[in-house]
């Protein structure tokens, strides 16, 4: 179980290490620590945490929250974060967040009353079978949508970008950095040339 930080620090260097493909994912998991979200949702859902569990409920919900920010719309979308454990450290395996959801629906209204105390845009669908587990689930968008609003707030100052609607910070900030990324790589193999032959 992560019990001090939800997240890694990434410290980004010249050399190129400490780089990641999601920037928009790096915002919005700084803006879980710097909000306090990620010490309110643990201590709100500290009635569901398992001792000998590996994933707390609190960091699968803010993992979920941040996947449904980055555009996601189903529970398994959390294989986003997963993609990146230098971001996001150890993500929950769909099995774990199912058990987790299936958990927090099996006391719908105090669950519901603990996300929303702790946080105080996958909505297109309603993607699990029973109406408390899809409860939990609009919750958990609500909580993608305030981690948004958040990172603008906080990150956001003074650029235009503070007031865009989430599928457009989607589609040019979240996921900007995968595309310099591979711009980059394209343009540094042209200059090369073909690489090395084994």
């Amino acid at each position: 179980m992560k019990t001090t930080e939800f997240y890694p620090r990434v410290r980004p260097t010249a050399d190129g290490r400490g780089t990641v493909s999601q920037a928009g994912g790096l915002l919005l998991s700084e803006t879980v620590r710097a909000s306090g979200l990620d010490t309110a949702l643990r201590s709100a859902l500290a009635r569901w945490r398992k001792p000998p569990a590996v994933h707390d409920p609190a960091t699968v919900c803010a993992d979920l929250a941040i996947a449904l920010a980055l555009g996601g719309d189903c529970l398994a979308d959390a294989a986003l974060l997963r993609a990146e454990p230098g971001l996001y450290g150890p993500v929950a395996s769909d099995p774990t967040i199912s058990r987790t959801i299936a958990a927090l629906a099996a006391e719908p209204e105090r669950a519901l009353a603990a996300i929303g105390a702790a946080k105080d845009t996958g909505a297109r669908n309603l993607p699990l079978h029973g109406f408390n587990a899809n409860r939990i689930w609009l919750e958990l968008v609500l909580l993608a949508l305030d981690l948004t609003v958040w990172a603008q707030t906080l990150a956001l100052t003074g650029h235009q970008a503070r007031r865009w609607e989430p599928k457009k910070l989607r589609l040019r900030l979240f996921s900007a950095a995968a595309r310099l990324a591979a711009a980059a790589h394209s343009y540094d193999s042209a200059r090369r040339g073909p690489g090395p032959t084994y």
